[in-house]
C-alpha cells in the first residue's frame, strides 16, 4: 500500500516537474534568438551574420539598407521588450500594459509632448535618415510577424502584443536619451526653493559653474597621441556613465556594407552605431552637461487659458492626451502649451512652461551613419555639425595619428540671464537667440600635450562669448586621468581598461585629512573618534568595498554637505545632490571664507561625531569591521521578470558591493556607473577591447543574459573582434 502511494506520489511529481518544464520551453526558451541556420525575409542580396561568443552580430550586407534590415531584425530578438517599454516611457504608454501604478510616468511623458516631438521631427529630417530608419524598422516588424506565437517572456506575462515598429519609435528611443542627458529643471526648481529659503550669496556659492581647476577640453572619454603609446598610434577610451538597468542600455554590433565598416555599441531601437569605430576612425561621446532646459514663470489664466506675454494675452494651445489605463477608464489629459513650452511644472503658485531644446525645430536628427561613414576629422566634424543633441562631448582619433575633440549640439544663447534659475515669462526678455554656432564651440585638434581627456567638466574657457550654465562635474576624474595619462609612456589598450577602474578618490584624500587635522588640533582623545583617525591616518584613497575607511569619509561628505546646506539656507526643504557639491566642500574648506562657519574645526568635529555614530548605528561600534561596501551596495533588478514572486531574484543582480564613488574614475552612485568600457587601439584594431554591464541579451534563459556582469565587475574586458571574428554561429538571411 505504501508502496503504490510513494509510486503515485512519484508519478504526480514527475508529471508536475515535466508541466513545469513544458511551460519554461514553451514561454522562455522558444524565444531565444536564433543564431543559426537560415532565414527568408525582405533582403535585396544574402546577409550573413557571425555570432561571436559573446553574441555580438557581424553583420556582412550587399547594401547599407539590407545591414540595417539585419541589425534591426537581431536586436529585436535580444531586445524587443526593452524597446517596446523604451518607447511607451518616451510616449507616455506605460499605464496601459503595466497599470496605474506608471501613470504619473505617463504623465510627465505626455506633458513632455515627447510623441508629438518625434513625430514633428520624422517629417523634417532628410530622406536618407527617413529611408535608414525605415529599413531598420522593417527588420523589427519582420521578426515581430514571424514570432507572434513566441515573443519574449515579458509580452507574455503581462498579456499583450507589441505594436508594430516605426521611424518615429526609433526617434522616441532618441527622445528618451535626450531626455536622460538634459533633465536641469530639476536643479533650477532646486535653487529657487534654496533662493526662497536662504542666503543668496551663499546658496549661489552652493552652484559653481566651475571649481577653478578644469583642464581643457571638458567631459568619461580620453584620446592618447601615437607619441604615448606602444604601437605608435593613438589609443582611445571611452566609458559612458547611465543609470543601471536590466537589460543594460547598449547593444553591440559590427555593420559592414559597401561603404560601411563600423563596430561598436547601438542602441536598441536605432539604426547604426553610437560609440565604435570603423577602418579610419573612433570616437567616444560623453555627456557635455550644458544648460539646454529653461523653465518660464507664466501668468496664465486658468479660466480663459490664455497667458500674458509683452503686455499682451496670447491664447495657450490645447493639446489633449488620452492615457489608456490597464483595467482603467482612459484619463483625458489636457496639456496647454505657451510660446515658451507646454506648462510642466507648478511650485507653490507659480505656474512652469518649459522650454527645450529637443523641442525645437531641426534639433533631433539622426546623423550617426553620418558618423558611422566618416573617414577624417573633416567628415566627422561636418556630421557633428548636423547633431542637434543631447549636447555632448566627442573624442576622436584616426589611424593617421591625428587626434581631436569637439563640443556638438544645439546650444540655447541666452541674453542678460543664465537659465539657473526659473525666469519670468512675461515679459519677454528671457527669450533664447538662437543657438551657439558650431565653430564656435570648444574643440582640439592634435594638443602639443599628446592627450585629451573629458570627464563631464566645464570645457568652456572662462572668456567665452556665451552665457554658459550646466550641471557640470568637478574636476577629480578628470585631472585623476590626465594625472595617471601623463605619467608614463608605451600606453596599450589593457592599460586604458586599468585607469577606466581606477577608484582612487583625490577629494576624499582631501577631506580625510581635514578631519584628521581638526582633531589632532583639538588634542583631546576619545576612543571612539581615535579608532576613525586611525582609519584616517592609514586610508591610500582607495574607494575600495573592502575600506572601513571609505565608508568614514562617505558618511563625513554627507554630513558636512548638509551643515554647509543648512548655513546657507536653514530651513532648506529642497535636497540638494549638485554635481559641484564635493568641489563646492573643498573650495570651503581650503579657503574657509568668513561668513560660514565660526570655526571650520569645530564643524569638522561635530561631522566626524555624527558620521561615527551613524556608522555604528550601521554597522556596529568596531570600527576594523566596517566595510564600504556595506553602503554601496547595489541592485539591478528587470522591471518584469524580477517582480515575478519567488523566482525573479533569479533574474537581478546584487545586492552586491561596489568599489568607487561619485568622484572616482570608476564613478559608482547608487543610481549610475559605467555602462560599457571600449578601448581601441588604432595600431591594430583587433587588439581593442569592449564589454557592456550586463550581457548582450534581455531574453532570461540565454547564455547571453548576463554573462559579462563578472568580467565587468572586476574589471576585466574581452576581445572587440573586427577583422578576425572568431563566430561561434552563422545565421544567413536569404531574399524571399
Amino acid at each position: 500500500m505504501l508502496s503504490r502511494i510513494v509510486r503515485a506520489a512519484n508519478i504526480v511529481l514527475a508529471l508536475a516537474v515535466a508541466a513545469a518544464l513544458a511551460v519554461v520551453y514553451w514561454y522562455a526558451w522558444r524565444p531565444l534568438p536564433q543564431r543559426s541556420g537560415k532565414i527568408q525575409a525582405s533582403v535585396a542580396a544574402p546577409v550573413t551574420v557571425r555570432f561571436d561568443a559573446r553574441g555580438v552580430p557581424h553583420i556582412h550586407a550587399g547594401n547599407i539598407d539590407d545591414a540595417l534590415f539585419v541589425q534591426g531584425y537581431v536586436t529585436a530578438q535580444d531586445r524587443l521588450w526593452q524597446m517596446d517599454a523604451l518607447r511607451r516611457y518616451s510616449a507616455g504608454e506605460l499605464s496601459e500594459v503595466l497599470g496605474p501604478t506608471l501613470l504619473d510616468t505617463d504623465r510627465e511623458s505626455r506633458r513632455l509632448r515627447l510623441r508629438r516631438v518625434a513625430e514633428n521631427v520624422y517629417t523634417q529630417i532628410s530622406a536618407g535618415e527617413r529611408e535608414a530608419l525605415a529599413a531598420y524598422a522593417r527588420g523589427v516588424n519582420a521578426f515581430i510577424d514571424t514570432h507572434r506565437n513566441n515573443l519574449p517572456l515579458e509580452f507574455t506575462l503581462l498579456g499583450y502584443q507589441p505594436l508594430p515598429w516605426s521611424g518615429v519609435d526609433s526617434l522616441l528611443i532618441g527622445c528618451h536619451m535626450f531626455r536622460t542627458l538634459t533633465s536641469e529643471w530639476k536643479t533650477e526648481l532646486t535653487k529657487r526653493r534654496l533662493l526662497a529659503e536662504g542666503d543668496a550669496r551663499k546658496v549661489n556659492f552652493l552652484f559653481p559653474l566651475r571649481s577653478g581647476a578644469e583642464p581643457t577640453p571638458g567631459s568619461n572619454a580620453w584620446v592618447l597621441a601615437g607619441s604615448r603609446t606602444a604601437s605608435g598610434k593613438p589609443l582611445l577610451s571611452n566609458d559612458m556613465h547611465l543609470e543601471y538597468s536590466l537589460p543594460g542600455i547598449w547593444h553591440m554590433a559590427h555593420l559592414e556594407a559597401p561603404g560601411l565598416d563600423v563596430s561598436g555599441v547601438a542602441l536598441p531601437g536605432v539604426p547604426g552605431i553610437v560609440v565604435g569605430h570603423n577602418r579610419r576612425i573612433a570616437w567616444g561621446i560623453t555627456n557635455l552637461e550644458f544648460d539646454v532646459q529653461d523653465l518660464y514663470i507664466e501668468k496664465y489664466d486658468e479660466r480663459t487659458g490664455r497667458y500674458l506675454y509683452r503686455g499682451q494675452m496670447e491664447p495657450a494651445r490645447l493639446e489633449r492626451e488620452l492615457i489608456r489605463v490597464k483595467g482603467q477608464k482612459t484619463i483625458d489629459m489636457p496639456v496647454p502649451v505657451t510660446r515658451h513650452g507646454p506648462l510642466f511644472v507648478s511650485d507653490g503658485d507659480a505656474q512652469m512652461a518649459l522650454r527645450w531644446t529637443l523641442a525645437e525645430p531641426g534639433v533631433l536628427r539622426v546623423p550617426l551613419l553620418e558618423i558611422d561613414r566618416a573617414g577624417n576629422w573633416g567628415e566627422f566634424t561636418a556630421a557633428l555639425a548636423g547633431f542637434g543633441g543631447p549636447g555632448s562631448n566627442f573624442v576622436y582619433a584616426d589611424v593617421d595619428g591625428n587626434i581631436g575633440y569637439h563640443a556638438a549640439g544645439k546650444l540655447p544663447i541666452r541674453r542678460g540671464y543664465l537659465g539657473d534659475t526659473p525666469v519670468d515669462g512675461s515679459a519677454g526678455d528671457a527669450d533664447w537667440d538662437g543657438f551657439i554656432p558650431f565653430d564656435r564651440l570648444p574643440s582640439a585638434f592634435n594638443p602639443p600635450s599628446g592627450i585629451i581627456v573629458t570627464a563631464n567638466q566645464n570645457p568652456f574657457p572662462p572668456d567665452y562669448p556665451y552665457p554658459v550654465n550646466g550641471s557640470f562635474a568637478p574636476p577629480y576624474r578628470a585631472n585623476q586621468v590626465r594625472a595617471l595619462l601623463a605619467s608614463r609612456q608605451g600606453w596599450r589598450a589593457a592599460g586604458m581598461l586599468a585607469v577606466q577602474n581606477d577608484i582612487y578618490s583625490a577629494f576624499g584624500k582631501f577631506l580625510a585629512s581635514q578631519l584628521v587635522a581638526a582633531y589632532d588640533k583639538r588634542g583631546v582623545h576619545v576612543p571612539d573618534l581615535d579608532s576613525a583617525m586611525a582609519l584616517l591616518r592609514s586610508w591610500n584613497g582607495q574607494m575600495d568595498a573592502r575600506s572601513g575607511a571609505a565608508f568614514l569619509i562617505e558618511l563625513a561628505f554627507q554630513h558636512v554637505r548638509t551643515a554647509v546646506v543648512a548655513n546657507a539656507a536653514p530651513n532648506a526643504s529642497a535636497p540638494y545632490e549638485a554635481a559641484m557639491g564635493r568641489a563646492v566642500v573643498e573650495n570651503l574648506l581650503r579657503n574657509r571664507p568668513s561668513g560660514w562657519f565660526a570655526d571650520y574645526d569645530e564643524m569638522l568635529l561635530r561631522v566626524l561625531v555624527d558620521a561615527v555614530e551613524e556608522g555604528q548605528r550601521m554597522q556596529g561600534r568596531d570600527l576594523k569591521r566596517w566595510q564600504y561596501g556595506v553602503f554601496s551596495r547595489v541592485t539591478i533588478t528587470p522591471p518584469v521578470l524580477g517582480q515575478i514572486p519567488k523566482i525573479g531574484k533569479y533574474f537581478a543582480i546584487g545586492p552586491v558591493a561596489m568599489s568607487g564613488s561619485g568622484s572616482t574614475i570608476k564613478q559608482i552612485t547608487p543610481h549610475l556607473a559605467p555602462s560599457m568600457r571600449m578601448d581601441a587601439d588604432l595600431g591594430d584594431w583587433d587588439r581593442s577591447l569592449l564589454n557592456v554591464q550586463i550581457g548582450q541579451s534581455g531574453q532570461p534563459l540565454s547564455s547571453h543574459y548576463k554573462d559579462e556582469w563578472d568580467a565587468w565587475y572586476a574589471g576585466r574586458s574581452y576581445p572587440m573582434e573586427f577583422d578576425k571574428v572568431d563566430a561561434k554561429s552563422t545565421l544567413e538571411f536569404r531574399g524571399k
